[in-house]
Order: C-alpha cells, then sequence, then structure tokens
C-alpha cells in the first residue's frame, strides 16, 4: 500500500503529464501507467465519452481487457446493473467498485458473474470523470480474482484525481485544430454501414470503410477491432425498448477536419433478423452547439441566440423569435463575440464556419 507522500508524488506527475503529452491517446496511456504506481491493478481502459449522450468517442483498453469489451457493452446498455456509468453521472457518485456496491456480495452484480469472472477478475472500480456538472470519461480499473478489492484509501485517492483528469479530458474534447481543415467530400462525404446483431459488418460504402479506418487511427487499433464509439452506439441502438425509435448518437472530436457524428439505427429485415445501420457524417450545427457553448462558457440564452445567427436571422428576427427586444439581442451578441473572440456577426460566422465547419442554414 502507498504512503501519503507516494500518493502525493504521484499525483504531482499526473498534473505535470496534462501539460507535456500532445494527444488524448497518449495521455490516457501514460496516465494508466502512473495510476497502477499508486493504485495497483491488473487491467484497466480509460474512455472519452460525447458529454451529451455519455457514449464512447474512443478509449484506450488494455488487451485482458479487450477481450471482455463486447459482453461489457452488453451488460451496460442491455441490464440493470449495480454501479452503470449513466448511473453514477446522474448520481455524482465518482468513483464505485463491485464489492462496495454489493455490500462485500459480488455475486449479485451480473456483470461480475456473467463476464469478470469467467475472465478472471475480481473487483472492479469504476470512475466517472466529472468537471462541474458534464461528464467528459469513463476510468475502469480491474484486479484478478487472486487478488484483494480496492481499499476505502484507494478510492478516495481516485476521487481526488477526478476534477483533474476531466479537465484534460474535456481539454481535448474541445482542442480545435491548428490549422483550418476540412473534410475531402469526395472521400469523407455520407457514409453507411449495416452491422448484424453480432456487430459483424454486412456491408458498407466506400465512405463508411474510410471512417472506420479514420476512428481505428483514432484509438490504435487494429483492423479487425470495432471501434468503440461504433459498438456503443449500435449496442444501445439494438437495446433501446421496442417501443422507442432505437436511434443513438455521438459526436466525435477528430484529430483533424471537423466534428463526426455517427448515428446508428436499429434495423428488421425482412426475414425479422434485427440489424443496425451506421451512419457517418460531418456534424451538422445542432451537433456542434453544445460543444461550442461548453467551450466558450455560453448561457442558454446566448446559445439560442446563436442558433438563430447560423440561421441567418436578423437582430428583428432574433428579438422577435426569443420575444426579447433588439436591445437586448446586441448585449447578448456582444457577450458571444467576447467570450468567441471576435468583433462582429460576420466575424463570428467566417469562424464558426472555418473552425468548426458550420455554415448558414
Amino acid at each position: 500500500m502507498n504512503t501519503n507522500k507516494q500518493f502525493v508524488q504521484i499525483k504531482k506527475q499526473i498534473n505535470k503529464l496534462g501539460m507535456v503529452t500532445d494527444s488524448s491517446h497518449n495521455y490516457r496511456t501514460s496516465l494508466l501507467s502512473l495510476l497502477r504506481e499508486a493504485v495497483p491493478f491488473d487491467a484497466a481502459c480509460c474512455t472519452h465519452v460525447d458529454p451529451q449522450t455519455l457514449l464512447s468517442t474512443g478509449a484506450v483498453t488494455e488487451d485482458n481487457v479487450e477481450r471482455i469489451h463486447p459482453y461489457l457493452f452488453q451488460i451496460e446498455y442491455g441490464e440493470d446493473d449495480v454501479n452503470s456509468y449513466e448511473q453514477m453521472v446522474h448520481n455524482k457518485r465518482l468513483v464505485a467498485t463491485i464489492y462496495e456496491a454489493t455490500v462485500q456480495q459480488p455475486e449479485q452484480s451480473a456483470r461480475y458473474r456473467k463476464v469478470l469472472t469467467p475472465a478472471g477478475f475480481g473487483d472492479e472500480l469504476r470512475a466517472v470523470l466529472i468537471l462541474g456538472e458534464i461528464c467528459w470519461g469513463y476510468l475502469t480499473l480491474y484486479r484478478n480474482a487472486d487478488q484483494s478489492e480496492f481499499l476505502q484509501e484507494e478510492c478516495d485517492w481516485i476521487t481526488s484525481l477526478v476534477p483533474l483528469i476531466a479537465a484534460r479530458m474535456r481539454a481535448f474534447s474541445l482542442e480545435l485544430p491548428e490549422r483550418e481543415e476540412t473534410w475531402d467530400d469526395d472521400l469523407y462525404g455520407s457514409g453507411i454501414a449495416v452491422l448484424s446483431d453480432h456487430l459483424a459488418l454486412l456491408s458498407s460504402n466506400p465512405a463508411a470503410d474510410r471512417w472506420l479506418d479514420k476512428l481505428r487511427s483514432l484509438e490504435m487499433i487494429d483492423a479487425h477491432v470495432l471501434p468503440r464509439p461504433i459498438r456503443a452506439v449500435s449496442t444501445q441502438a439494438f437495446n433501446s425498448p421496442s417501443e422507442s425509435s432505437g436511434i443513438a448518437k455521438v459526436c466525435i472530436r477528430m484529430y483533424e477536419g471537423p466534428y463526426l457524428v455517427v448515428r446508428a439505427s436499429r434495423l428488421r429485415s425482412s426475414d425479422s433478423q434485427i440489424q443496425v445501420a451506421i451512419s457517418f457524417e460531418p456534424a451538422r450545427p445542432s451537433d456542434m452547439l453544445p460543444i461550442i457553448a461548453e467551450a466558450y462558457g455560453l448561457t442558454e440564452r446566448e446559445q439560442q441566440l446563436l442558433h438563430g445567427v447560423i440561421r441567418g436571422l436578423s437582430t428583428k428576427e432574433l428579438a422577435s423569435s426569443l420575444h426579447i427586444s433588439a436591445y437586448t439581442v446586441q448585449d447578448h451578441l456582444k457577450s458571444i463575440f467576447s467570450k468567441s473572440g471576435v468583433s462582429s456577426r460576420r466575424e463570428l460566422i467566417w469562424y464558426l464556419h472555418s473552425r468548426y465547419n458550420i455554415i448558414e442554414i
């Protein structure tokens, strides 16, 4: 067990790590190495999520977790179980373990019985990486069955790290390319793929194949591995209640070009087989507004004004649609200009187009 002095030293290293790593993948890989020095574990996964849907936008997963990843997704979205990520985010419970949640009776957990035990794992520690009110990722640590459970002191130390890690995850999620870039529409237009109920690729167009390659490159995974965002939206779509639309969505910050939106829609074939259609497309204004709002700290009213500006509404039209005066519209616009570093509506539109690939609609 580490001493308090060792915990402090490793925390300092983690704090410094956020300032020297150049990519989200490298940051999370190095983070897991440092965490292992303070809180020993046998396997781990660190996942970026879309803060709007809480679905994975990419994960750093060690090999012994990769083997059980599909089954973990199935439990997460298909069954009720202790310490679900969404439940933890909703309850603002930053760190939890299976042994603690089941009062030392882990067999009460479906995930423990069906996935962890067959894989040789014992206790599992989950952390939801929340900054303020928004979740940017998940951290999951596992110990083998022959190891001790996670101690309260270890959980408390991980809890103290959550704001630090979440802040860095947020920064990577909102980071803009160093230069203005857009996708080549001839290469990266709308992509369509169809998966079986076992998430096997049944068909795809060339654009979808290129998007899949991009996502694999982002996660640094092999060509035979299904990218985690695809696995997440597909599994959620498959497990949506029958009366719902069976649609799931995730918005992904790519290393270059605009943000990518991936949608999954549940299908039923003529022979009653369930499949899922995956669509790939650059993010639309409605997808981007929550990201822009978070990046620049826009209020709810400012977001409404910004959406109207993107639509090309005049000051008079903005005032009428929001039931406020033209003077109030101007005050809100000045605040938006100040927060985004521009000085006029024209400059704002140009900025949104060049940096986020948003155009007037």
